[in-house]
């Protein structure tokens, strides 16, 4: 409840702001500042999770599903030549330059499609991005040679850029962002489970080949796209628009008013209570050019994409390689076994999810000791899967459930970390903009896997004892570089330190006035660490 004032819950929005409007003119022009207890805070974050999270989850999930599908097409059915690569008449050359091309689009569109997002509704071009991703799903269904295929993955890339980063984004819309890294992790955990449940359930698609003249393969394209479209349009209906003070009514304009609405996140006190708690975010300044040339050229920028590229092209290289890497263990193994040995990479990925980011929310200081340690066991999963004995493969297997295992909370704290940096830094535009380079250009690691090593390294890719060995030994070089730069960065931030810039419009993030001497209630908070403090066996009954 409110500290020193009268309870809130049977006034309206409007007579709530009203009344802090009188407070205000009667103590003079400072602002009011109302503390709640961090129980009713936390309650109201609780109920913003119920409304966000699953859909992200969701919609995370099919489109990951349909961004990696690729890679299980290239062994689905291939005991009778029903695999992407015989039907098609592929060599490892067009899937690598297929694969790639994603990326590449990926990258050049992925900050104009943030910016964007930052402009417009965010609700709306979160659900365009999902029901784009399906109609080029589905499309995946009829391709009939290797242009058709490099032409598709190029425009998947095209459509679903700035997904991720947006949903970084959005996040900051609604939480501090010392709170998003729990948030992130929630959702991301969507992208271990599809990894883990599409490679289940291909098996099933495998039993479906040739029914209704299909091959297998061909019912996982088109299912998983047509179930994003059906999503896509749901997401408008679901998603809440950024929030508005307590008592100001949402206009409805332009394309807008054809779209239909969507409920408000929060009614009552609960609103005054997040406004109150995140004033930052309920008075956005307007963005230039000469701004977003500010946030481009800060050189937190650079660590921050060197951690992501080696831990993504990591990521990337075992989804779409993992069941060829598996095969290449014991190359008697069926289409169905690879798929469900193929499984519990990601179930242990999620397991280091849902245990890592909370804890790493909860000392959002030592971000890059939680990130390093993670890098460590991936890099000790790759040692074990390229020198354990060929004699027992099951050693190497164990090795990728290592790999598994530590890229988990990677991408979620190194995401968390740039929206923390960026929104205290340049404000709404440096989250936008930041966090859509570090995922696309951190993405480069995505291309570097699949077009230059692994089946695009073809020397290195010949069955034998030293598949993939040579690439293997690269990744590990790359993520040793990803440890570097989170302790140069770590570093870098003690001795300059991370003050609000004053080059810009939109740089005072935690304030609402333009002074850097009021912080909302977030902010406040954020000055120190939680700890383990008020977890469940140290709440007071």
């Amino acid at each position: 409840m409110a500290h020193g004032s009268a309870p809130a819950e049977d006034k309206t929005p409007a007579e709530i702001t009203a009344d802090h409007d009188v407070a205000t003119r009667e103590e003079g022009p400072q602002l009011v500042q109302t503390e709640y207890d961090i129980e009713r805070i936390e309650a109201v974050y609780r109920k913003l999770d119920l409304r966000i999270i699953p859909a992200f989850w969701i919609l995370y999930f099919l489109c990951s599903a349909i961004r990696s599908n690729i890679g299980l097409a290239q062994t689905m059915n291939a005991d009778v030549g029903h695999d992407l690569m015989t039907m098609l008449g592929l060599s490892s050359n067009d899937i690598s330059t297929a694969l790639a091309l994603f990326y590449v689009s990926y990258v050049i569109f992925d900050c104009p499609s943030n910016l964007v997002m930052s402009r417009l509704s965010p609700r709306v071009w979160m659900a365009r991005i999902v029901f784009a991703v399906g109609v080029i799903g589905a499309c995946f269904t009829v391709v009939q040679a290797a242009w058709s295929l490099k032409l598709l993955r190029f425009l998947l890339g095209v459509v679903i850029a700035g997904m991720w980063p947006g949903m970084s984004y959005y996040l900051t819309l609604f939480y501090p962002p010392s709170r998003t890294g729990k948030r992130i992790g929630q959702y991301f955990t969507a992208a271990q489970v599809s990894a883990a449940v599409v490679g289940l359930v291909s098996a099933g698609f495998q039993l479906m080949d040739g029914v209704g003249g299909l091959v297998g393969f061909q019912w996982m394209f088109l299912i998983y796209g047509l179930l994003a479209v059906l999503l896509g349009w749901t997401l408008l209906w679901w998603l809440p628009e950024r929030p508005l003070p307590p008592g100001v009514e949402r206009s409805r304009s332009g394309f807008m008013k054809w779209l239909p609405p969507t409920p408000e996140a929060l009614t009552g006190e609960d609103a005054l209570i997040h406004y109150e708690d995140l004033k930052r975010v309920y008075y956005p300044r307007p963005w230039t050019l000469k701004d977003l040339g500010f946030v481009l050229v800060d050189w937190r920028l650079w660590p921050l994409t060197l951690m992501y590229f080696g831990v993504v092209g990591v990521g990337i290289g075992t989804q779409l390689y993992g069941t060829v890497i598996i095969r290449g263990i014991n190359p008697s193994f069926t289409g169905v076994q690879l798929s469900l040995l193929f499984a519990p990479i990601w179930i242990m990925d999620l397991i280091a999810i849902l245990l890592v980011t909370p804890i790493s929310d909860r000392f959002h200081r030592l971000r890059p000791l939680f990130f390093s340690c993670a890098v460590c066991i991936q890099i000790a999963g790759l040692l074990t899967v390229t020198f354990a004995p060929t004699s027992n493969p099951w050693a190497r297997y164990g090795g990728l459930l290592m790999v598994g295992f530590g890229l988990g909370p990677t991408v979620p704290i190194c995401m968390t970390w740039t929206n923390e940096i960026f929104q205290h830094r340049h404000g709404e535009v440096g989250v936008a903009a930041a966090s859509a380079l570090v995922s696309g250009l951190g993405n480069l690691g995505s291309i570097t896997t699949t077009y230059a090593l692994y089946t695009g390294w073809p020397a290195d890719a010949a069955s034998g004892p030293y598949q993939y060995r040579r690439s293997n030994l690269v990744m590990i070089g790359i993520l040793c570089v990803s440890i570097l730069s989170s302790i140069v960065m770590f570093v870098a931030l003690k001795v300059v330190g991370n003050k609000p810039s004053h080059k810009i419009s939109s740089s005072a993030a935690s304030t609402t006035d333009g002074s850097d001497g009021f912080q909302d209630g977030a902010a406040r908070r954020e000055l120190q660490q939680r700890g383990f403090g008020r977890m469940w066996w140290s709440k007071r009954t």
